[in-house]
C-alpha cells in the first residue's frame, strides 16, 4: 500500500507541474520508473497506461474552464497520434541496452529543455517564427507524439513552447490545449506498445498510484493554470530529472567512484536550489512589475 501512495504522491506533483507549465507528467514519470530499473519500453508503457486517465480528465478540466482552442487540438492531436503510435513501435523493436541508454540521454535533453526554459528564458529546441501558423502544426505534433513514445515522455517539452511560438494564445490556452491533445497521443501509443511485449511487464501498483495523483491533482492544476510561479516549478522539475538521469548515462559511459557520485550529485542539488531561488526572484519582480499600474503624467 505504501508503494502506491508514494507514488501517487509522485503523480500528483508530476500532474501539478504538466498541469501548470504544459510538460512534466511524462518526463518525469518515466525517469522514476527506469531509476528503478523497469525496462524501456517498459517505462514508457507503463507512463502512458498512467496518462490515460490523467491525460483525459486534465484535457476536460481544461476545457472547462476555457484553456483549450479546439481548431489547435484537432491539428495537432491527429499527427501527434500517429508519431506516437511509430515510435511505441520502434522502441519494443530495439535492443534493451541500446534502449536504456537512449531513453536516458532523451530525458536527459528534455531535462535540460526544461532546466534552460525556465530557469534562463533559452528554448533549445528550434521552433518556426515565420510562415503561416497552421502548416506547422502538423509537423509540431508528428514529432512531439514520435519522442513521447521514444522517451517516455516529451510531448510538453516539444508542444508546448512550439505553440507558444507559433500562435498568438496567452500560456494558459497553450497549456490547456497541448494537456488535452495529450490524451489522443497516450491512447496511440499504449495501442502501439500492446502490439509488441511491453505491455506485460508493466508494474501495475506504481502505475495506478500514478493514476490516482495525477486524477486528484488534474481538475486543480488546470484552474491554477497561469497562477503558480513557473520559473522555479521548472527549474527543479528539470533539474531533479536531469540529475537522475546523468546518473544512467555517466554509469553506461564510465565507472566513477561513488564518492564523486555523491560530491556531484550534492553539488548539483545546491546549483539547482540556487538557480531556482533566482528564477522565483526574477517571475515574482517581473509579475509585480506588470501589476502595477503606470501613472498617468500630471497636467500642467
Amino acid at each position: 500500500m505504501w508503494l502506491v501512495a508514494a507514488f501517487a504522491l509522485a503523480g500528483g506533483l508530476a500532474q501539478l507541474v504538466d498541469g501548470t507549465l504544459g510538460m512534466g507528467f511524462g518526463v518525469t514519470s518515466a525517469t522514476v520508473l527506469l531509476a528503478l530499473g523497469v525496462a524501456p519500453a517498459t517505462a514508457s508503457a507503463a507512463t502512458h497506461a498512467a496518462k490515460l486517465p490523467t491525460t483525459l480528465i486534465s484535457g476536460l478540466s481544461h476545457w472547462r474552464v476555457g484553456n483549450v482552442d479546439k481548431a489547435v487540438l484537432i491539428r495537432v492531436a491527429i499527427p501527434g497520434a500517429i508519431g506516437g503510435f511509430l515510435g511505441a513501435v520502434v522502441l519494443t523493436s530495439i535492443s534493451l541496452a541500446a534502449a536504456k541508454s537512449g531513453m536516458a540521454a532523451l530525458l536527459l535533453f528534455f531535462g535540460a529543455v526544461i532546466l534552460l526554459r525556465f530557469g534562463f528564458g533559452l528554448r533549445i529546441i528550434p521552433t518556426p517564427k515565420s510562415g503561416h501558423t497552421a502548416r506547422w502544426l502538423a509537423p509540431i505534433g508528428l514529432l512531439g507524439g514520435f519522442v513521447d513514445a521514444t522517451g517516455g515522455g516529451g510531448w510538453g517539452p516539444v508542444v508546448t513552447p512550439s505553440l507558444m511560438t507559433v500562435t498568438s494564445h496567452e500560456p494558459r490556452k497553450v497549456v490547456g490545449t497541448t494537456n488535452a491533445a495529450e490524451f489522443a497521443v497516450a491512447v496511440s501509443v499504449s495501442l502501439g506498445f500492446i502490439t509488441g511485449a511491453a505491455h506485460q511487464d508493466i508494474p501495475w501498483l506504481p502505475v495506478l498510484g500514478l493514476v490516482l495523483g495525477g486524477v486528484i491533482v488534474a481538475p486543480i492544476a488546470a484552474r491554477l493554470a497561469g497562477r503558480l510561479p513557473h520559473a522555479p516549478m521548472g527549474v527543479m522539475v528539470g533539474g531533479l530529472i536531469i540529475l537522475v538521469n546523468s546518473v544512467v548515462v555517466l554509469a553506461a559511459l564510465a565507472n566513477l567512484p561513488l564518492a564523486l557520485d555523491l560530491a556531484l550529485m550534492v553539488g548539483w542539488l545546491l546549483l539547482v536550489a540556487r538557480l531556482a531561488r533566482t528564477a522565483w526572484h526574477k517571475e515574482r519582480a517581473e509579475r509585480l512589475a506588470a501589476s502595477t499600474p503606470v501613472a498617468e503624467p500630471a497636467l500642467v
